[in-house]
């Protein structure tokens, strides 16, 4: 298993508790995207919510009482012709027979002073999972694409106000997408603007704003600040192995890799979900492939 994230770690229980000898590469972090996340109110079974990282280690410990084991490393490079399949964790080799990819993506960041400090603070990627939180809230929404255009419609049902921060002079949001959070009197439109930091003590209190063409310098009070300025996949190590495309997404027809034993989980395959709950359920169906696949192959 590569990756520790949601659905790394359902694929790993449900490859364990089917009787696979089963070990998770579990890449920078367990948890992966979810355990950045202060606060997870949509996750069943969990009515005043949860923690990312509590979440994280319940997914974990699930897995380990059937068996799965955990290396905390990363995975440096992998061969997925070869059989048994081959993967590195520095000069370590190690041989799978299956193997389930869960490595997620990663939000783009902004690079600016304050983000990386207050992120789970304030800072956060998700307007499903963390919405409510705002309620009667200030919001700054960065971006101008349809993510960023759909999350600020979704923070507005709760937030007083919303402020979509967009360093072009138009949005590239889809039309229809556009007009109904124009429309919307909560959400306000800032062009040709960027985030120069993001300020707060222990929380988000505030963004520095700056006009690209003008260069007028501005504070804007703010609660919290949505980054929606897009994802990148963690596929690096699968290049030469699997067919990507060119932002560097697998081509494959979801969990299904197109190459023998291998299978696919998680963001990586969900452009357009990404929740815990959906990445759960892929890492389920990714290992009952896994061992559906491994007991129809000839006895070795």
């Amino acid at each position: 298993m590569l990756g520790a994230g949601p659905a790394g770690l359902t694929a790993a229980l449900y490859a364990a508790r089917g009787k696979l000898k089963t070990l998770v590469v579990t890449g920078p972090m367990v948890g992966g995207q979810i355990a950045l996340t202060n606060h997870v109110d949509n996750y069943p079974g969990f009515p005043d919510g949860v923690s990312g990282p509590e979440l994280s280690d319940r997914f974990k410990a699930h897995a380990e009482r059937f068996g799965a084991e955990f290396l905390d490393a990363e995975a440096t490079k992998i061969d997925l012709a070869s059989r048994p399949i081959r993967v590195w964790v520095g000069e370590k080799l190690l041989e799978a027979k299956a193997l389930i990819v869960a490595t997620g993506m990663t939000h783009k960041r902004l690079g600016v002073p304050g983000e990386d400090r207050l992120l789970g603070r304030g800072v956060f990627v998700c307007a499903t999972c963390d919405a409510i939180l705002y309620e009667d809230k200030k919001v700054v929404v960065v971006g101008g694409g349809d993510s960023a255009v759909q999350e600020a419609i979704d923070l507005a049902k709760y937030a007083t106000s919303v402020t979509v921060v967009h360093r072009r002079e138009d949005l590239r949001a889809c039309r229809c997408l556009a007009d109904k959070a124009l429309e919307d009197p909560k959400i306000r439109f800032l062009y040709d603007t960027v985030v120069d930091e993001i300020i707060g003590d222990k929380r988000v209190s505030a963004v520095r704003l700056r006009n690209l063409k003008t260069g007028e310098v501005s504070v804007e009070d703010a609660d919290g600040v949505l980054l929606a300025i897009g994802w990148d996949p963690n596929t690096s190590i699968l290049r030469g192995q699997l067919d990507l495309d060119e932002l560097g997404y697998i081509k494959s027809d979801g969990i299904d890799s197109g190459k023998p034993g291998v299978f696919l989980a998680g963001d990586l395959i969900d452009r357009k979900y990404r929740q815990v709950a959906t990445s759960c359920g892929s890492g389920c169906a990714a290992a009952l492939e896994a061992i559906t696949w491994l007991e129809g192959r000839p006895a070795e």
